[in-house]
C-alpha cells in the first residue's frame, strides 16, 4: 500500500523529502482513519494549501497533519449526532471505531459478548469519570505528557498535619469503579459570595482618556494620604518640593526619572495636585539601611529638603495600618456593599474551614490541544473531593503555538465550551451538588475580552449556575467566610523586574515574600507603572476593581516564577490581633510539553492552622 500512496503523491505533483519515514506515517494514517491513498493525498492537498506549503512533503509537518485528520474525523461524528460532546482526549476511541460499535448496539438486540463488554466499559467510564477515555491510556496517540514520570508527587508542604497521599494513576490498570468505592463520605457544600462584580460581561472598553488616568493616579495618592491621617499616626502631608530645614512628611508616588528600569539614584517622588501641583522632586534614600520600592508605589516619606531640589528620606511608610478602612474612595453603592459584608463576616464566631484545589493555566501542553493536564487535574479532584476548585486562566491560551500560527480549525469559544466547560460540567455532575468550581479569566485568553480589569466569563449554564461560577480579573470572593483574592496578571514577575531594594546587615532575603507584601500593603492588585505593554489596562473601566477592599485570607498570584505557598504577616489590628494571609503561587499546570504544578490547600480557621501542598501534575 505504500507504493500506492507514493504513486498518488507523485500523481498530484508532490515530492517526498524523507520517503521511507513519510510513507510509513501515511500508511499508519490510512489504517487508523480508514482512508484510501487518494483520500489521504486529498487531505494533504487541503492542508498544504491552507498553510501555503511547497510541493515537497516534509516529515516535520506530519504531526500537524495528524491533528487535521483527527479534527476532520471529529466533525464527521458531530454531524452524525449533533447532541454529542466529546473531548480531544477521546481520539483513541475514534481511531479504533469504538464510537460506531456503541451506536450499533441497541437494547434487546442479541450482540457479540465482546462488543457488549466493551460498550459497558465505555458507558461506565463516562458515568464515573465524566469522559469516555479518561480512565484508560491512549492506544495510538501517545504524547510526552502521557509518558511523564513522578505523577502527583508533593513538591512542598506548608504546615502539613494531614498525610497528603501521592496518587499515581495508570490508566491501563485502573478500574473506573474505584472512584465510587473511594467516595465514602460526601463533601459538604461551601457557601460562596462574590465581592467584586465589576466590570460586567459585555461592557464597553477602549474608551480610556487621559483624564481617567489622571483621576486614577490622583485618587491613589490622596486616598493613601487620607488613610495615614485617619490612623492618627501622621499629620496632614506637606509639599515636598518646598525648601525647608525642618523635618517634613509627604505622600507621593515613586517614579523613574527616565524610561527604563528604576535605579537607586534617579528616583523621583510625585505628590498630589492638592499638595504640590503634581510636581516631582528627587528622592535620596542613602540614609536608609533598608527599603524596597518600585515604580507606581505610593509611599509616605519622612525627611527634609534643604535645597528644594532633593528630599532626603529618613523613613519610608510603605503600608496603611490595618485599623484604617480601605473603602473610603469607593463609590457609595460599592462602599455600602463592602461595609455590609465586613460587618457580616465580623459577626461570624465559628472557625471557617475550606478545602480547595488551585491551578493556573495553560491547561494544555504546547504540542497539542488535548487538554490532558486539565483532565488529570479533575481526575485527581474526584479522589480528593475538595469543596472548591479555583481555575485561573489562560484557558484558551493566545500564546499557544497552534493558536499563534492560526492552524486551529475551531472557533476559540467552541474550544472553551468543548474542552473546558464540558469537562467541568461532567465533573460537577459526577461529584454532586456540593462540588463548586470558580473560573478566573486572563488577558491571554483568546476567547475573552482583551482588557484589564477583565469581566467574568459569561457562562450560560442555567442548570449548573450554582456550581460553576466565574469572577472578574482581578477579583475577590468569600467561600465559607474565607476571603480569597485572585489576579491572573503575572504581578510577581513584573515586580521582580522593576523593584529595587536594600536589605539590612544580616537580614533575611525572602524575595517572594517581599514582592507579595507589596500587593497587600498597597491594597492594590497591581500598580499600573509596572504593567507590561502586553496588558491592556483601561482606567475608565471600573477603577475600583483594582482596589483590594479588604485584607484577604488567601491571595492567589499565579506566576512563571517559582511556585510557593507562604504565610505573610500584615501587622496588627487595634485589638493587638496579628493579621496573616496565605499567599499562593500555584505555578503553571503545564510547562512546555510536560506537566507543571497545582496547589491543594485546606484552610482551618486561621493561616497558622491551615495546611497546603504544591503537587506535580
Amino acid at each position: 500500500m505504500e507504493e500506492e500512496i507514493k504513486a498518488e503523491f507523485l500523481k498530484n505533483g508532490f515530492n517526498l523529502d524523507d520517503e521511507a519515514e513519510i510513507l510509513n506515517k501515511c500508511l499508519t494514517f490510512c489504517i487508523q482513519f480508514n482512508l484510501s491513498p487518494s483520500d489521504l493525498v486529498s487531505s494533504w492537498d487541503v492542508y498544504s494549501l491552507n498553510r501555503g506549503l511547497e510541493l515537497t512533503v516534509q516529515g516535520s509537518h506530519m504531526g500537524a497533519f495528524l491533528q487535521q485528520l483527527q479534527n476532520e474525523r471529529r466533525e464527521e461524528i458531530v454531524k452524525k449526532e449533533p447532541g454529542l460532546h466529546f473531548y480531544s482526549s477521546d481520539i483513541s476511541m475514534l481511531l479504533n471505531d469504538e464510537y460506531e460499535n456503541t451506536n450499533e448496539i441497541t437494547v434487546g438486540t442479541p450482540t457479540d459478548n465482546r462488543k457488549t463488554s466493551q460498550t459497558e466499559t465505555v458507558v461506565s467510564a463516562r458515568k464515573t469519570n465524566g469522559s469516555i477515555s479518561t480512565s484508560r491510556k491512549h492506544l495510538e496517540t501517545i504524547t510526552p505528557f502521557g509518558q511523564r514520570k513522578n505523577k502527583f508527587v508533593v513538591q512542598f508542604s506548608l504546615n502539613e498535619t494531614a498525610n497528603v497521599e501521592s496518587v499515581k494513576i495508570e490508566h491501563d490498570e485502573e478500574n473506573p469503579n474505584d472512584d465510587i468505592i473511594k467516595r465514602v463520605q460526601p463533601i459538604k457544600r461551601c457557601s460562596l459570595q462574590i465581592i467584586s462584580s465589576q466590570p460586567e460581561p459585555g461592557c464597553r472598553f477602549m474608551y480610556d482618556r487621559m483624564e481617567n488616568k489622571f483621576n486614577f493616579l490622583e485618587s491613589r495618592v490622596k486616598g493613601y494620604a487620607s488613610a495615614l491621617v485617619a490612623s492618627g499616626l501622621r499629620e496632614e502631608p506637606t509639599d515636598p518640593t518646598v525648601a525647608s530645614q525642618r523635618s517634613l512628611f509627604a505622600v507621593g508616588m515613586i517614579c523613574c526619572e527616565e524610561e527604563g528600569r528604576l535605579k537607586e539614584k534617579p528616583i523621583l517622588l510625585q505628590s498630589s495636585v492638592e499638595h504640590s501641583g503634581g510636581q516631582r522632586v528627587r528622592l535620596d534614600l542613602q540614609n536608609l539601611d533598608h527599603f524596597s520600592v518600585f515604580p507606581g508605589q505610593v509611599v509616605g516619606v519622612e525627611g527634609h529638603n534643604p535645597s528644594g531640589h532633593c528630599l532626603i528620606a529618613s523613613k519610608i511608610v510603605d503600608r496603611i495600618p490595618l485599623s484604617v478602612s480601605s473603602t473610603e474612595n469607593l463609590p457609595p453603592a460599592k462602599k455600602q456593599a463592602v461595609d455590609q459584608y465586613l460587618q457580616s463576616t465580623n459577626a461570624v464566631v465559628a472557625m471557617p474551614e475550606l478545602s480547595l484545589i488551585i491551578a493556573a493555566g495553560p491547561f494544555t501542553t504546547v504540542d497539542n490541544l488535548f487538554f490532558e493536564p486539565l483532565a488529570e487535574l479533575l481526575s485527581y479532584a474526584r479522589r480528593k473531593q475538595p469543596q472548591l476548585i479555583i481555575l485561573l486562566g489562560p484557558f484558551v491560551d493566545s500564546d499557544h503555538p497552534e493558536i499563534k500560527k492560526g492552524s486551529v480549525n475551531r472557533p476559540f469559544d467552541e474550544i472553551l465550551q468543548d474542552e473546558i466547560l464540558a469537562r467541568l460540567r461532567d465533573y460537577v455532575e459526577y461529584m454532586g451538588s456540593a462540588a463548586r468550581v470558580i473560573l478566573v479569566p486572563s488577558v491571554r485568553d483568546a476567547s475573552h475580552d482583551f482588557v484589564y480589569p477583565q469581566p467574568a466569563f459569561d457562562i450560560q449554564s442555567p442548570d449548573l449556575e450554582h456550581q460553576i461560577n466565574s469572577i472578574t480579573n482581578p477579583g475577590i470572593f468569600c467561600a465559607n467566610e474565607v476571603k480569597v483574592a485572585c489576579c491572573t496578571v503575572d504581578v510577581l514577575k513584573q515586580l521582580s523586574a522593576e523593584e529595587i531594594s536594600r536589605n539590612p546587615q544580616g537580614g533575611s532575603k525572602q524575595r517572594m515574600t517581599t514582592l507579595a507584601n507589596h500587593i497587600l500593603h498597597q491594597r492594590r492588585h497591581v500598580s499600573w507603572d509596572i504593567i507590561s505593554e502586553g496588558v491592556p489596562i483601561d482606567f475608565s473601566l471600573a477603577p475600583e476593581a483594582l482596589q483590594m477592599s479588604t485584607a484577604p485570607d488567601i491571595l492567589i498570584l499565579p506566576s512563571d516564577l517559582a511556585h510557593f505557598v507562604r504565610v505573610i504577616s500584615l501587622g496588627e489590628r487595634n485589638e493587638g490581633e496579628e493579621v496573616k494571609c496565605i499567599c499562593v503561587n500555584p505555578g503553571r499546570l503545564s510547562r512546555g510539553e510536560g506537566g507543571g504544578f497545582f496547589v491543594e490547600l485546606n484552610y482551618h480557621g486561621s493561616c497558622d492552622l491551615s495546611s497546603a501542598s504544591v503537587i506535580r501534575i
